[in-house]
């Protein structure tokens, strides 16, 4: 089996609700994203995928919907004031936690059509969460 994983690093505002830590406040991190990809087989070019398209693909839709934008639970209190002030908001089910960051972009990458294994999302330089189907 081959993998192969793409990091991309972004900036993004989240806090978690029904949180005692500092979290709970608005606050801004710098993430980093590794997408691991694995096949069985390389393409005709010696590739599992090429890391260009996954660039293009999913740090384009990174760069759409979290780079500079406040990652909140749809019932946050503080989307209304933001969304009056014009600010660019990414709106999630469940709280915006680095878990949650990489099931979200875990799933978006499989939609995308790539072979997707397992995501991992750094909140800082030390702490990271992944995702991966079966525990992997």
């Amino acid at each position: 089996m081959y993998r192969v994983t793409k990091q991309i690093d972004f900036c993004y505002g989240h806090r978690l609700l029904a949180y005692e830590g500092k979290c709970r406040h608005l606050h801004g991190h710098n993430g980093r994203v590794e997408i691991e990809l694995e096949g069985p087989a390389l393409d005709e070019r010696g590739m599992v995928t090429d890391f260009a398209e996954i660039k293009r693909v999913m740090k384009g839709w990174i760069d759409d919907q979290l780079d500079h934008r406040m990652v909140l639970h749809r019932r946050d209190p503080a989307v209304p004031a933001l969304r009056e002030l014009g600010e660019p908001l990414h709106l999630m089910e469940e709280n915006p936690t680095a878990e949650a960051l990489a099931r979200l972009i875990f799933d978006e990458t499989r939609r995308q059509g790539f072979p997707v294994v397992r995501v991992v999302f750094w909140e800082t330089p030390d702490s990271f969460a992944a995702y991966a189907p079966g525990g992997d």
